[in-house]
């Protein structure tokens, strides 16, 4: 099986502009019923919204039938433990709130990709994201579908912009 390829990425790096929706109401029905609607991407918000890794796993499914809409989480805040746990169920892009620093940003672009590139731990055979291994040679392929944006938000962040879009592995600035 192919590792399924990152759309929303390739489009973000092509410099295409892509449409879509925020979805906050924690139900796969909604999340489905939107990706019916022809959207590039939807956005899983675990940060204002009540998602956690359980019912954003509900959601990925509802929107994975769907290919031409690409499932983007939110989450709660930039954590290792919690960026490894939407890896592992499925998502390949996320967005990371509240990051103030170009060091922030790089621990969370390690967070998403196997070593040696960064330290996502090793749980692919019991993953979603690799099909419980049924994707051919995953490890290897995973960090070149993951996608990070992250959220300038304060005055830090914005006079830390320069350095934080210029970190290795971040491939957008949402602010």
């Amino acid at each position: 099986m192919k590792i399924p390829q990152n759309t929303f990425r390739d489009a973000l790096q092509a410099g295409k502009p892509q449409i879509g929706c925020w979805v906050g109401f924690a139900s796969p029905d909604v999340a489905e019923a939107l990706a019916g609607c022809g959207f590039d991407w939807l956005l899983i918000d675990g940060e204002h919204a009540p998602n956690d890794p359980r019912s954003a796993l509900e959601q990925l499914r509802a929107i994975a039938p769907y290919g031409k809409t690409h499932a983007v989480v939110r989450a709660v805040q930039a954590d290792v433990a919690l960026v490894k746990q939407y890896l592992d169920i499925g998502a390949q892009t996320l967005l990371i709130p509240m990051v103030d620093t170009a060091e922030q940003a790089a621990l969370m672009a390690q967070a998403m990709r196997y070593p040696p590139e960064g330290i996502r731990g090793m749980g692919a055979a019991l993953a979603r994201a690799a099909r419980w291994n049924q994707v051919d040679d995953y490890l290897n392929q995973a960090n070149g579908q993951m996608c990070l944006l992250v959220q300038a938000e304060t005055v830090t962040a914005v006079n830390n912009l320069e350095a934080i879009a210029g970190t290795e592995g971040v491939d957008g600035v949402f602010f």
